[in-house]
């Protein structure tokens, strides 16, 4: 009885362990060694080691120099593809459901480090509309959804994200860091954060930030001419936030 309660302690540790070095290379391209996976992970090099080969039996890891750095394999790559589009595909009826309401383009994003990419977009039935192309990327500092996404962040977490000062892209880029952290303050309070032709002149919007069922930062956001914003920031801003509550509800009843 104890023996078995002692083997599944020892089981679930091994997987954490495997886990938090799963996590260790993430982002990591050009891969680690196993010394620089046991400092970061904080175990024994030898554990390390242990683990990393079998990791690399399931190819969730793989040899990435001759000299013994590894890096995430196709296996790990593969299954985060397929969560990445599972979660795309859920996401779009609520996506096409705001831009019905809205009659504006409405775009999907994720974060990656200290900028965005964009994953999905519904394009307006408007005339004069915004398109962004999937796949290009954005800085967080002057977006609608990058600033959501950096409001769940504290002060300090902003700053050691993208620093103090920021290139300018408009005359109204918020460009030093204390004019963003005020800003960030309204976007934590209503739950929405503005872009007032801060990335491109002509150009608004409102975004929320939410985390898709790997945990990953994602964002909605909805681009409006700058002629049709004033009048309708409100309820730009109300729609995204029921639709953020609507996609939160439906992926914890799906993961219940």
């Amino acid at each position: 009885m104890n023996r078995h309660v002692t083997n599944d302690k020892s089981q679930v540790q091994v997987i954490a362990r495997a886990a938090t070095i799963l996590r260790a290379l993430e982002e990591e391209n050009a891969g680690l060694s196993l010394g620089q996976i046991a400092q970061r992970v904080n175990l024994a090099r030898s554990t390390v080691q242990r683990i990393v080969s079998a990791l690399e039996t399931e190819k969730l890891v793989i040899a990435a120099t001759p000299n013994g750095r590894v890096r995430l394999g196709p296996t790990i790559l593969r299954l985060a593809a397929s969560v990445r589009s599972d979660f795309i595909a859920t996401a779009r009826p609520f996506l096409e459901q705001l831009s019905e309401e809205l009659h504006e383009t409405v775009d999907l994003s994720t974060v990656k480090k200290d900028h965005l990419v964009f994953i999905d977009q519904v394009i307006g039935p408007q005339r004069l509309r915004t398109v962004s192309a999937v796949g290009e990327t954005f800085p967080l500092y002057c977006t609608a959804n990058g600033k959501a996404y950096l409001a769940q962040l504290s002060d300090a977490g902003v700053e050691a994200l993208i620093g103090r000062a920021y290139a300018p892209r408009t005359p109204n880029t918020l460009t030093r860091l204390d004019p963003l952290l005020a800003d960030l303050k309204s976007a934590r309070r209503n739950g929405v954060a503005f872009d007032r032709e801060e990335h491109t002149l002509g150009i608004c919007a409102a975004g929320v930030a939410m985390q898709d069922p790997l945990g990953n930062s994602v964002a909605i956001s909805v681009p409006v001419p700058t002629q049709r914003f004033p009048n309708r920031q409100t309820m730009i801003a109300e729609r995204l936030l029921a639709t953020k509550r609507a996609m939160e509800t439906h992926m914890n009843s799906a993961a219940a």
